[in-house]
This record gives C-alpha cells, sequence and structure tokens, in this order.
C-alpha cells in the first residue's frame, strides 16, 4: 500500500470525503475517550492492590513504576510499527493487552503476575495513546480547522465517566473483579465503534529513515514543553491534597478538592478548546495559557488561604488544558523529523514528566519546602510560555 501524506487529505484514504473526514474524527474522540476510562478504572485498584499483594508504601512506589516503565517501552515501538503495519493493528493490540491486564489487576495477589499484568496494562495504554495522538494529527490537519484540543477533551471526559461508573458499580457491590469485567465490556465496544473510522495505513513520513531516533531540535524542544506541562499535571495529582492539608490546614476529607478543581477546568478548557484555539491561534493559547498556570500556582502558594488555594488550581487547570493539544499540532506539522517519530518522541518525553515529575517536586520540597518547590514549577511555567512565542505552528 502506498504511503500516506499528512499534507494530502484525499491520500488519507476518503479523509477529504466529508462522510468518511466524520467518521475518522469520531473514530478519534472515541480512541481518547478509551484512555481516559481505562486510566479511571485502574485508579480505585491502588489500594485493593496494595492490600492484597500486602505492599508497604515503597513497594507499592517500586510496583507502580513498572507501569510508566512498560510506558515508556512501547511508545516509540507503536509509533514505529504504526508506521510499518498501520494504525488498526497497533491500536488493536494495545487495546487488547488493556483488557487482558485490567481483569488481572482487579482480582491477582501474587505480586509476580501483578507486576506482569501492570507491565502489559502500561504497554497498551502507552501504544494506544502514542497511536491515538498520531491518527489525531493527522485527522487534524485533513479537516484544515484546530481539532486536537477537543480530542483531548474526551480523554479527561472518559477519566470522570470512567471514575464515576467504577466507583459506582464498586458501591453497589459488584466487586471489583465484576466490576472491572463490565468496564472492560465497555472499552471493547467503543473500541468496535471506532473501529471503521480508524485510518488503515499511516507511514507519515514514507518509508525511509529510521524507526526510532532521539528527539532533536524543535522536538526536543516540544517535549521539553510537554514534560513541564505533565510535571504540573501530576503536581496537582499527587501534591494538591497534600499541601491543603498540610499549609492550609483543610481537613484530609475536603483535600481532593484541589485536584477536582483542576479537572473540571481542564476538561472544561479542552473541550472549549478548538474555538479559543481558532479564535486566538496557538502561540498565544501557549503563551497565556503558561502565564495563566503560573499565576494559578502563585496564588495558591502566595495566599494564605484554602479558598484562593482552590481558585489557583482552577486556574491551573485552565492553563495547562490547551498547551498540549497546541504541542503535539506542533508535533505534527514541523519538518526537523518525520511525524511518525516526532509525536512518540513528543509523547514519551510528556509522560516522563508525569511519571518523574511528583518524585522530583518531592525532591524539591525535601530540600526546599512545598511552597517553594510550587514555585519552582510555576517558574517552569513561564518558561513554557516564553516558549510560546516561537511555537513552529
Amino acid at each position: 500500500m502506498p504511503a500516506l501524506d499528512l499534507t494530502d487529505p484525499v491520500a488519507l484514504g476518503g479523509a477529504g470525503d466529508r462522510n468518511a473526514a466524520r467518521g475518522q474524527s469520531v473514530s478519534t474522540r472515541l480512541l481518547f475517550l478509551i484512555v481516559g476510562i481505562a486510566n479511571a478504572t485502574w485508579a480505585p485498584l491502588v489500594p485493593l492492590v496494595q492490600d492484597r499483594a500486602g505492599l508497604d508504601a515503597a513497594g507499592l512506589g517500586l510496583l507502580l513504576l513498572t507501569f510508566g516503565i512498560g510506558s515508556i517501552l512501547a511508545m516509540p515501538s507503536a509509533g514505529a510499527a504504526a508506521s510499518r503495519l498501520g494504525f488498526r493493528p497497533v491500536l488493536l493490540a494495545g487495546t487488547l493487552a488493556i483488557g487482558l491486564a485490567l481483569p488481572v489487576l482487579a482480582v491477582g495477589d501474587g505480586l509476580v503476575e501483578l507486576t506482569l499484568a501492570l507491565v502489559l496494562f502500561g504497554a497498551g495504554m502507552g501504544a494506544v495513546d502514542c497511536v491515538m495522538n498520531l491518527q489525531a494529527v493527522v485527522v487534524e490537519r485533513a479537516s484544515g480547522r484546530p481539532m486536537m484540543s477537543g480530542f483531548h477533551g474526551l480523554y479527561s471526559l472518559g477519566c470522570i465517566l470512567g471514575a464515576l461508573i467504577a466507583s459506582g458499580l464498586l458501591a453497589a457491590g459488584l466487586g471489583a473483579g465484576r466490576s472491572v469485567l463490565l468496564l472492560v465490556a465497555g472499552i471493547a465496544a467503543l473500541f468496535a465503534a471506532a473501529w471503521p473510522g480508524i485510518l488503515p495505513a499511516e507511514r507519515a513520513g514514507g518509508s525511509g529513515g529510521p524507526a526510532f531516533a532521539r528527539p532533536r531540535g524543535v522536538v526536543l524542544v516540544l517535549g521539553l514543553l510537554c514534560f513541564v506541562v505533565f510535571l504540573t499535571e501530576g503536581s496537582a495529582l499527587d501534591w494538591s491534597a497534600v499541601f491543603l492539608i498540610q499549609q492550609r490546614g483543610l481537613d484530609p476529607a475536603w483535600a481532593a478538592l484541589g485536584y477536582a478543581a483542576f479537572s473540571v477546568t481542564m476538561t472544561a478548557g479542552r473541550l472549549a478548546g478548538d474555538r479559543v484555539v481558532a479564535r486566538l491561534g496557538r502561540r498565544p493559547v501557549v503563551v497565556f495559557g503558561g502565564l495563566l498556570a503560573a499565576a494559578g500556582l502563585a496564588l495558591s502558594v502566595l495566599v494564605p488561604a484554602w479558598e484562593a488555594a482552590l481558585a489557583g488550581y482552577a486556574l491551573v487547570g485552565a492553563g495547562c488544558a490547551n498547551i498540549v493539544p497546541v504541542l503535539f499540532t506542533a508535533a505534527g506539522r514541523q519538518t526537523a523529523m518525520p511525524a511518525r517519530v516526532a509525536v512518540p518522541a513528543v509523547t514519551t518525553l510528556g509522560y516522563a514528566g508525569v511519571l518523574a515529575g511528583p518524585a522530583l517536586i518531592g525532591f524539591a520540597a525535601q530540600a526546599l519546602g512545598l511552597s517553594a518547590a510550587l514555585l519552582l514549577v510555576a517558574a517552569l511555567l513561564l518558561a513554557v510560555a516564553a516558549a510560546g512565542r516561537s511555537l513552529p505552528v
């Protein structure tokens, strides 16, 4: 089959046709929704896994690291496989890995089986995440209008829906095993609905060139910017509750409000993001988003009231909402490296921020205090805003 060209909508196997383009758009949104639901399905299983395996905090931390290892290893491999085999087989393999791993994580109690399942789950999530972003780049370019924020908004929406459904099923007394099987069945149904619109083949850079390459030039810059934004998101997930309890004296029962405020504005910002990007342009979205997120962290840290901290985290979510989607679009449009290599590289660097970021903040908090560590994150967000002025869009 001839190679597809990112710059030619007609070459997308029917993307020039309105109905085919609509189907590809819906399919891409469903893929992002699947990853969000799968991520939310795993979250309530973490304490159950810790209890069944008899792990202390350090042991759980080491076990959770295997998820990241699986994801980081799978992302560049998935990009290389997609360039040779097409999107469909890679996405199918990744979704199967997710569907096989989650039931084991729901009921397994042996450390070896849990470790292998978590590596498989991480690899499946990494593969699907990488290739769905590759498809999103292709579909957005073919459409000629901003779409990436809306795609990522479906991921955020999937996280919320998955968390609500998982919590509801567990609260109904179905147990972890049956609850996860129902969620996996839902994921399978969504993937079947997405299948017709998945691009059958994608060789964005042609057949030449290496399958793997170190990010360089603008791709490295984009990856580092993604690292900072994902680090910020990780800090909201892992440190907002700690900050509210330790620094603002909030009751632990209400400490999740910080991340809730972040998540609500993040999701709303992404769902409205395509219109925002179309109106303002991609560079201003990164510049203003970085400034807004930095201001939100500064507000949380510098104003000694828990209400201000909640407002600050809401600003962080709104500011970060559309930066990463714009960076992925830029990765697909730059010319320093083929998109089939650049997008996985940016994805991998970004997720390294999720994995390493909370630990780095912990080290900084140990040395300087948590407030100072969060202000360092705000300074990094200012650097993102400064870099946004010369973003290659």
